[in-house]
């Protein structure tokens, strides 16, 4: 289910259409995400008491429609204290209320700001059998709750989850359920959300796996899904209505994580009441990569792209934007920034007269282009997107209030080499899918080394490490958090390391300006890593 942080009308009602559903095909037991009924994570509103109040009028609402079937809905508890919560509803009413007994406080998540654990496993009886709840977190820890519900009899534990996405996730979390299976000795349901939130994103991929392992049926990735799956709880074969099906995981990665970004922009777009976007196309590798999914996301008759030449961009860039642009059927904006330029530069002549040109005027250029992006943002309603990616991002390479600007940032958790290797399998013959525009990337795109073209014969390896070696060091610094003597210690070389470790940290301040954006990578930065921007440490 996707679900939409706040909405509780529209979850309920979500919820209500799945329960009819799931009633259609005679299902026993039909299971809802983690918070399904608020959307994850709702953060502060859960200090709210009359968000809290209004969620616990709607589980009621729905429990009393809910018959001939058993529920499990995710919703924030109000007790005593706050609970995060997996509620049974059958037979008109909420029957019993399980409490999610392993809250997570780390990474993205929060939950100990908000909730108390649980005591203690629960089950429930479904058609004769013995069911073991868990939420999210409960069946990542070994031993209870999930190992105190089968020794108490359970003969399947379910669990409701939100569970955050990075690259390979779906694969990670469908092994470790089987791990628990086997030590547990029993079959175990998974559902998880799905759809984007903010920086978040949940990939759905629900699952069964009996007590070997084996996993019976599985639900599609990075769309909503009902999955239907019999399973033999007391060594009696049921007759099953259909075959339970095995949906097979995306593959490969890249276009895993390209169906990851298009779910993550359109919801970041659809749940925040927006009609179309804009963003710059320079020619560059980065924006390509963000108008193609624009347009495969949104459809090319809600994207917009601005060109926006000054003195440095070259033509053959310009007409790779244009070509771009045309092979996707988005709308171009010509807007040449040339005389802006002369403008600023005549009103700062005075003011920098004993000065030579430097860095602050190939910043000028990024910044004339971000204030007309959202001046067009601002007249039409449009959002902008920003294309910078988590290398540029990761050590600063990029523009405050220039190519910083804007609403959200598609690839803001992508690396550079990672932006390549998309480009590349969109432009291939796997990556085209029905309703694609073919290969729309013009190969000079692919080709060209990266540049901000904002001087002449500009090359970004003119200030940084070849992309390669920076994304090596960066993964090691920033996802494996290694020190500067580890890696070292592998091979990367001592003054890249140190330059790289320097940027990384100064650039803190931009990164707290940035539009939030994807996360698809283990360590985003963000609600993922949270550091100081006033910070002398430097090991």
């Amino acid at each position: 289910m996707n679900a939409t942080v706040g909405d509780i009308t529209g979850n309920a009602a979500r919820i209500r259409a799945g329960i009819d559903s799931a009633r259609e095909v005679a299902a026993d037991l039909v299971l809802f995400g983690e918070l399904a009924l608020t959307g994850y994570p709702p953060e502060d509103l859960l200090l709210r008491e009359h968000f809290l109040k209004d969620t616990q009028a709607a589980l009621s609402d729905l429990a009393a429609d809910t018959h001939g079937i058993v529920a499990i809905v995710g919703f924030p508890e109000h007790a005593e204290h706050s609970y995060n919560a997996a509620a049974v509803l059958t037979d008109g009413a909420v029957q019993a209320i399980y409490r999610k007994v392993h809250l997570p406080n780390y990474g993205v998540f929060d939950e100990r700001r908000y909730f108390q654990p649980g005591a203690s496993g629960a089950t429930i009886e479904v058609a004769g059998h013995r069911i073991g709840l868990t939420v999210c977190e409960d069946i990542w820890q070994p031993g209870p709750p999930t190992s105190e519900e089968a020794a108490n009899g359970a003969k399947l534990i379910v669990n409701i989850s939100a569970s955050p996405y990075h690259a390979g996730k779906g694969l990670e979390r469908e092994h470790m359920f089987a791990q628990r299976a086997r030590e547990d000795g029993t079959p175990i349901a998974f559902c998880g959300l799905v759809g984007g939130q903010d920086e978040l994103l949940f990939d759905g991929h629900s699952f069964v796996v009996d007590h070997t392992g084996e996993t019976l049926a599985r639900a599609a990735q990075f769309e909503e899904d009902l999955l239907v799956c019999d399973v033999d709880l007391d060594g009696t074969p049921a007759l099953p209505s259909s075959p339970p099906r095995l949906t097979q995981p995306i593959a490969p990665v890249e276009a895993e994580i390209y169906a990851a970004l298009m779910l993550g922009l359109r919801d970041y777009v659809e749940k925040n009441g927006f009609s179309h976007v804009v963003l710059g196309l320079s020619g560059g590798i980065d924006s390509a990569l963000v108008a193609c999914l624009a347009a495969d996301a949104l459809g090319a008759e809600r994207v917009s792209a601005a060109i926006m030449p000054s003195p440095y961009s070259s033509s053959l860039t310009q007409e790779d934007a244009r070509e771009l642009a045309g092979r996707l059927g988005a709308r171009t904006h010509e807007l040449p920034i040339i005389s802006v330029m002369q403008a600023y530069s005549d009103t700062l002549e005075e003011v920098f007269a004993d000065r030579e040109p430097d860095l602050t005027e190939e910043n000028l250029q990024a910044r004339i282009r971000g204030n007309l992006l959202m001046a067009l943002s601002n007249k039409f309603g449009w959002l902008v997107l920003a294309t910078g990616n988590k290398s540029e991002m990761s050590v600063g390479y990029t523009t405050l209030y220039g190519d910083l600007a804007g609403g959200f940032a598609v690839i803001k958790d992508v690396p550079k080499t990672l932006v390549y290797r998309l480009c590349e399998w969109r432009n291939s013959a796997t990556g085209v899918t029905e309703g694609y525009t073919q290969a729309p990337i013009p190969p000079s795109i692919l080709g060209r080394a990266p540049s901000a073209e904002l001087r002449h014969d500009q090359r970004d390896e003119d200030s940084l490490a070849p992309y390669e070696l920076l994304d090596r060091i960066l993964y090691g610094y920033i996802e494996l958090d290694q020190g500067r003597e580890q890696l070292i210690a592998e091979g990367l070389p001592e003054q890249e390391v140190d330059r790289t470790i320097r940027l990384v940290d100064l650039a803190e301040y931009k990164r707290r300006q940035a539009p939030p954006g994807i996360k698809v990578t283990t360590r985003a930065f963000g609600r993922d890593r949270r550091m100081p921007i006033t910070n002398r440490y430097r090991g």
